[in-house]
């Protein structure tokens, strides 16, 4: 690939427009021939034009002689790479980011935008000491476009927080994220975990037990430590839904929206591999993702099956001491690590309560009696978080909520987990029990 690392983000942002794909499997793909390197330049290009699209196309529009939005869509990609390297990337000098997106032009026979492309980013560099003043006639119109998130996530980011832990919620969105791992106590002790991961960037958690950060590994599939299953990729609050489940040894645990299988991994775990979990997903590809993970870590335990779930098994009825509803929401609580989750289109996620509402329903017909029912999320919103299990509880006065313990917080039943108090991601975990 001619231009390495910056070809590569290029190709990953195309991806996202013209196929609606996911930055970071695009990323993937585009960057499997690279060297480390060039990898890193690549995500780094990338996810940094998705985390700052609408403040890039900003400044650049102050500085095109026609309107930004009317550009060939290639050549406004070109622009916000070349204008990110300029304004958040000190080590690379003005020139080289200018030069490179020229090339870039030409190389796809582009000839008469490469002197637009040039006069524009010089143009940029030259004045990226005293650029164009935000506006700022409310706190939601100044956030969103200083961090590049929709108006309506920020107004509604606001009313649940105010104006400065939004902004907080907003720029840790917009930052770098360590990789968060769980260790395989099946498999390794936590020395061994950390003898096997020598030479990364590797930090407890600062809060939950058997858990690092990692930086600066590269490809985690490519370590010996991954393939030989000493350890999982998981959020801590991810791992605290597990934890709030008290699962044990010996329990029949249900996960219920499974794939591609952490906290079925997770739970698995917790009971020793004693015990069984049956893990759903509507997409049969998806199973695969659950059975080759559970046969990376050596769980034996872990049985996944096609399933929907807002479809009854009649024959799983009250069969399950533990039922774990992970649901389909927004995503709005992870956006640090898929930036690209903000641009989703919110006519589409209105109707999310009324699905996840109807999996809540299904999955509590798998309880026992005084057996134990788990719904999350991964995202901030009440109306699918809480909205959803009041009303849930409101119908069924055989489900209680129960209060669970979390290292260093204690939740009377119900907690949303956020970036900005917890160091996690955005999460709701709802803990009932059957009467």
């Amino acid at each position: 690939m001619t231009g390495g690392g910056r070809d590569a983000a290029l190709e990953a942002l195309t991806a996202c427009r013209r196929l609606d794909a996911w930055s970071d499997g695009s990323l993937k793909a585009v960057s499997r021939d690279l060297d480390r390197r060039e990898a890193a330049l690549a995500a780094r290009l990338a996810y940094g034009v998705l985390q700052n699209r609408a403040l890039l196309d900003f400044y650049l529009d102050s500085y095109c002689t026609q309107s930004f939005d009317k550009l060939e869509p290639f050549v406004r990609d070109v622009l916000r790479l070349g204008a990110y390297q300029i304004l958040y990337m000190d080590r690379v000098p003005d020139s080289a980011a200018v030069d490179q997106a020229v090339e870039m032009v030409k190389r796809r026979k582009r000839q008469r935008a490469a002197g637009f492309v040039n006069a524009v980013l010089r143009r940029l560099g030259r004045e990226k000491d005293r650029l164009p003043e935000l506006p700022a006639r409310t706190p939601a119109e100044y956030l969103s476009l200083r961090y590049s998130h929709p108006r309506w996530l920020v107004e509604r980011l606001v009313e649940l927080l105010g104006p400065e832990e939004a902004e907080e919620f907003l720029r840790l969105d917009n930052g770098s994220v360590d990789t968060s791992i769980q260790r395989n106590p099946l498999r390794c002790t936590a020395e061994e975990l950390v003898r096997a991961l020598e030479g990364a960037a590797l930090t407890p958690h600062p809060w939950m037990p058997d858990c690092w950060q990692l930086r600066g590994a590269g490809d985690l599939e490519r370590l010996d430590a991954f393939q030989r299953g000493l350890f999982q990729v998981q959020d801590a609050a991810a791992r605290a839904a597990v934890l709030a489940a008290g699962a044990r040894r010996g329990d029949r645990a249900l996960d219920v929206c499974a794939a591609p299988g952490g906290k079925s991994f997770a739970l698995a775990m917790e009971m020793e591999d004693g015990g069984e979990i049956v893990s759903c997903d509507i997409h049969p590809h998806k199973l695969e993702l659950i059975e080759r993970g559970a046969r990376r870590l050596g769980l034996a335990s872990i049985r996944a099956v096609l399933a929907d779930g807002r479809e009854n098994r009649a024959e799983w009825n009250g069969g399950f001491d533990l039922v774990l509803c992970d649901v389909p929401c927004s995503g709005l609580g992870i956006i640090r690590k898929k930036p690209d989750i903000r641009y989703k289109d919110p006519k589409a996620l209105a109707g999310l309560p009324r699905v996840q509402g109807a999996i809540l329903e299904n999955a509590a017909r798998y309880v026992r009696p005084g057996g134990a029912l788990v719904y999350a999320t991964c995202t901030v919103l009440p109306e699918e978080n809480g909205g959803v299990t009041e009303d849930f509880l409101a119908r069924h006065g055989e489900f209680r909520q129960e209060g669970f313990s979390l290292p260093g917080l204690e939740a009377a039943g119900a907690v949303t987990l956020w970036p900005q108090r917890h160091g996690t991601d955005g999460f709701y975990i709802c803990k009932m029990r059957k009467q």
